[in-house]
């Protein structure tokens, strides 16, 4: 498989590492300044790149009919135009807050709780998550996706970065030096309290994800997400 990387910081280079330790060719590697000449020899496009970048080169994937994967987070304002676009063009796009399998077994863990736990008022939920101080967006979009997945499973209409008003989620963002990303989600009450918890040690698990999806987006078309590559939507 040929692969295109959109960014090439330190999450494209381990890619690029487990990519080739599964066989797989890398024949595009795109920079902040780079150009999409040598995009089109591509089966596929990995984008870990930054917010500015990643709409302008998802739409160029989209536009060579090359299937891409997205795991850059702090664009989701534009995600719905870009579904469209996907669709129109009969594309295929897969985006991702996390690629981690063990991330993806906890948001189904933090879905199923909260559905449980909406039967008890007397706990009001919190989430904290704790990322490197490179990352650029805040919440994280693992942490937007387990509060989105409380939303669904419950009486909660928002999450905020501020105090928490009623039916808000609080989200407290903290940022540490070479902390690949740990979440947790909270239930508190008078008496006590309920925590889930995911740590990551290291980025190689969000790495090799991203490259399992792409093998196995070739050939498909639609819009996608690891609950369709790890068939966890049943």
């Amino acid at each position: 498989m040929k692969i295109a990387l959109l960014g090439y910081g330190k999450m494209g280079r381990i890619i690029e590492e487990k990519a080739i330790q599964r066989g797989h060719e890398i024949i595009y590697k795109k920079e902040s300044e780079g150009t999409f000449e040598g995009l089109e020899k591509a089966d596929v496009a990995i984008d870990f790149s930054v917010p500015s970048a990643a709409v302008t080169n998802i739409k160029a994937c989209l536009d060579l009919n090359i299937p891409v994967i997205s795991g850059t987070t702090g664009w989701l304002e534009e995600y719905e135009n870009i579904v469209k676009e996907c669709k129109e063009k009969q594309g295929a796009f897969l985006y991702g807050s996390n690629f981690s399998l063990g991330v993806n077994i906890f948001f189904e863990l933090n879905a199923h709780l909260a559905r449980i736990m909406a039967n008890f008022n007397d706990y009001n939920v919190s989430m904290e998550e704790i990322h490197h101080t490179q990352k650029l967006d805040a919440p994280s979009g693992t942490a937007i996706t387990l509060a989105q997945g409380v939303i669904e499973n419950s009486e909660y209409t928002s999450w905020t970065l501020d105090k928490a008003k009623e039916k808000e989620i609080s989200i407290t963002a903290i940022r540490q030096d070479s902390v690949p990303g740990t979440h947790s989600v909270f239930y508190d009450s008078p008496i006590d309290q309920i925590e889930i918890k995911h740590t990551a040690h290291s980025r190689d698990g969000f790495a090799l994800g991203a490259v399992i999806a792409a093998e196995w987006i070739i050939g498909k078309k639609g819009v996608f997400s690891m609950k369709d590559v790890l068939n966890l939507n049943k």
